[in-house]
């Protein structure tokens, strides 16, 4: 039997995506043009986009001065982007008075090592928190409340958590549906 614990030790960060501001508007073609390796087509997306190499993220900056960050794999690595996205704009002349960061979304995926029976589980965990139509989508949709999550459960046993805010709201959901297919007999 696969304890909670260490299903929560499969825990993988897969995306941190967070917003910030830096106080002004701005005019994004100027910046494109003056800012090396920054990605602006107005056609197919609003917002200038900058890669950094190191953590490895991508910041969304907005003409109203939103900036948006993902592709991140921890927190850390949200600040640590978005401090080197600054910095090249402060270098270009941009006056940037960061606001705070707001953690919007953690996706993450764990592993449960064993093969699930999805039907089982629909009827199991109660048709009020669960959405499964296998015709539509391979994996079952589980709402939690508390924490306010999204977990899809795959007939492979992976999980892919989403919504969270926090680091504990991932691993409270992953501990939560672990305890819940056991009290099943399904772990």
């Amino acid at each position: 039997m696969l304890s909670p614990m260490h299903v929560k030790k499969s825990i993988k960060i897969e995306n941190v995506v967070a917003s910030t501001a830096i106080g002004q508007e701005i005019d994004l073609k100027s910046i494109a043009h003056r800012l090396e390796d920054a990605e602006y087509v107005p056609k197919r997306f609003p917002g200038l986009v900058y890669r950094t190499k190191n953590p490895k993220t991508a910041a969304l900056v907005f003409r109203s001065g939103k900036v948006v960050c993902t592709g991140a794999k921890s927190v850390g690595d949200v600040a640590g982007g978005l401090k080197k996205v600054f910095k090249k704009m402060r270098e270009i002349g941009i006056d940037v008075k960061e606001s705070p960061i707001t953690i919007q979304n953690i996706v993450a995926s764990a592993d449960l090592e064993k093969e699930l029976n999805l039907n089982a589980i629909a009827i199991g965990l109660g048709l009020e928190n669960v959405e499964y139509e296998p015709e539509q989508f391979p994996g079952l949709v589980y709402r939690l409340s508390e924490p306010k999550v999204v977990i899809l459960v795959f007939g492979s046993g992976k999980l892919v958590i989403t919504g969270g805010k926090r680091i504990e709201d991932v691993e409270a959901a992953v501990e939560k549906i672990a305890k819940d297919l056991e009290g099943l007999n399904i772990l």
